[in-house]
């Protein structure tokens, strides 16, 4: 029984972690895309897109660091990775695509992927930067 609530509240704990950092990811994007599209987008739309893409992309950090064995602080030894370097390439590409995919422009056309890829690259660039300061 002890296992199942484990194994409940760590899904709980996920799914509420990533759609907080999703809400701040989606705030991100949708100033991006509002300037790259020059046309307003749908902001559940980037939302979802968002959310999606940070619970992907937790598991794929949350796997290379249960690979590598860096579970604990500190972080350093893990952001020097070379797998998690291919990872958080991998999860722009995941993030590009949902965006790509999930997002439309106000008038029903979808966003471009370079608009997408923008939108990624900001957010990966603030991602970057709040986690090595923190590590």
């Amino acid at each position: 029984m002890t296992t199942v609530l484990t194994v409940i509240s760590s899904l709980l704990w996920w799914v509420l972690y990533s759609s907080m950092a999703a809400l701040v990811f989606a705030l991100v994007g949708w100033s991006v895309l509002r300037w790259a599209e020059r046309c307003a987008v749908v902001f559940n739309r980037i939302y979802l897109a968002c959310l999606l893409w940070t619970l992907l992309g937790l598991l794929l950090v949350v796997g290379v660091a249960a690979y590598e064995g860096h579970l604990h602080p500190p972080y350093a030894a893990l952001l020097s990775s070379g797998l998690l370097r291919w990872m958080l390439v991998l999860d722009m590409l995941i993030g590009c695509v949902l965006l790509w995919r999930l997002v439309p422009r106000i008038d029903a056309r979808r966003i471009r992927p370079g608009s997408a890829c923008m939108a990624v690259a900001v957010i990966m660039a603030i991602s970057f930067g709040v986690a090595t300061s923190l590590a």
